[in-house]
């Protein structure tokens, strides 16, 4: 009910997010990537953020929760690809083309990381930086830049003992000392999916889902279909993120070609945030990835994730309606 709920409301947003011209997605950009910004910040004052699990990403409001990270992917799609548009010409130089970006994301990954929420920081470092590379960033410093990154990431996760610990369980979901503890997520989820072989076991029929694997509902709940509709059903969902993914990538490569940077860039950054989010998710849920709580894109259950997967597809619904008058030789 509360899901189904959450769908109608992010329909409603959705409607309203088609009516709106790409062109004032681009004028407020900037403004909501500020907002969203401050709603990270105002989390973490104590008393106001709700916690779970040991993590503060909830802003209470009223008899409901949003979580501001999932606003601030979608403002990052929007800051980055107005971003460069802007610096279209500067691109070429560190200090003026990439240093304050660089210091934005550094902002955003400061609170990110104070929650702590690593998952939602890797989704908007790499939309930002799919988008700066699409949008032509000096492939020397973009090299570098990502070399920095994944050196950045791996000493997080290595001074963390929590997260160290479970990407050593990653490597070995089955050694007695992981299956109960830090790998016992992981070796649940590749039970549920073993179990669901071909066919699977038939919708509603999980029996992992019945508090054995924990958060089946969200984070692993690639794991319940697997179960329940098989390597069938895993198959067909994957080609669904792979035909969302394309469509996407086609109607910003569209846009691009009619002159509109920043609609051509925000389309391919929404084809960027949905298909590393689903992959992430989907390698978790195989056991390909070291587990990371990140949840599958219009699927897992969360009204702050479904709303603000809505608004993006409704965006990329507008930049091809967009697209399509202009190509008929109409006006914006």
């Amino acid at each position: 009910l509360r899901q189904g709920l959450f769908v109608a409301a992010g329909m409603f947003a959705a409607t309203f997010a088609l009516t709106i011209p790409v062109v004032t997605w681009q004028r407020y950009a900037v403004w909501i990537f500020g907002f969203a910004a401050l709603l990270l910040l105002i989390i973490l004052i104590p008393g106001v953020g709700r916690k779970v699990n040991n993590a503060v990403r909830w802003l209470p409001l009223g008899p409901i929760t949003f979580q501001p990270s999932e606003l601030m992917k979608f403002a990052a799609l929007l800051f980055a690809a107005d971003y460069t548009v802007r610096k279209q010409d500067q691109m070429n130089s560190f200090m003026r083309g990439f240093m304050p970006m660089a210091v934005a994301l550094a902002v955003v990954g400061a609170l990110l990381l104070k929650e702590p929420d690593l998952g939602a920081l890797m989704v908007v470092v790499a939309i930002s930086f799919g988008i700066l590379f699409l949008g032509g960033i000096n492939a020397r410093i973009f090299s570098t830049l990502a070399a920095a990154l994944i050196g950045l990431f791996s000493m997080v996760i290595w001074f963390s003992p929590w997260r160290r610990g479970r990407l050593f369980a990653y490597l070995d979901p089955w050694n007695p000392d992981n299956a109960l503890s830090t790998a016992y997520q992981l070796s649940h989820s590749l039970m549920a999916i073993g179990r669901g072989s071909w066919l699977g076991v038939g919708l509603g029929s999980s029996v992992e889902k019945l508090h054995y694997l924990p958060e089946a509902h969200t984070d692993f709940i690639m794991a319940v279909i697997g179960e329940e509709l098989g390597f069938v059903g895993v198959v067909v969902m994957i080609f669904l993120f792979y035909w969302i993914v394309r469509r996407a990538f086609l109607i910003g490569r569209t846009a691009l070609q009619l002159d509109r940077s920043f609609a051509g860039l925000a389309a391919k950054g929404v084809a960027i945030w949905i298909g590393w989010q689903a992959f992430i998710n989907m390698g978790v849920n195989l056991g390909l990835l070291p587990t990371k709580g990140l949840t599958l894109p219009l699927v897992s259950y969360g009204g702050s994730g479904i709303l603000m997967n809505a608004v993006a597809v409704a965006m990329l619904l507008r930049i091809d309606y967009e697209n399509r008058i202009l190509m008929r030789g109409g006006k914006l």
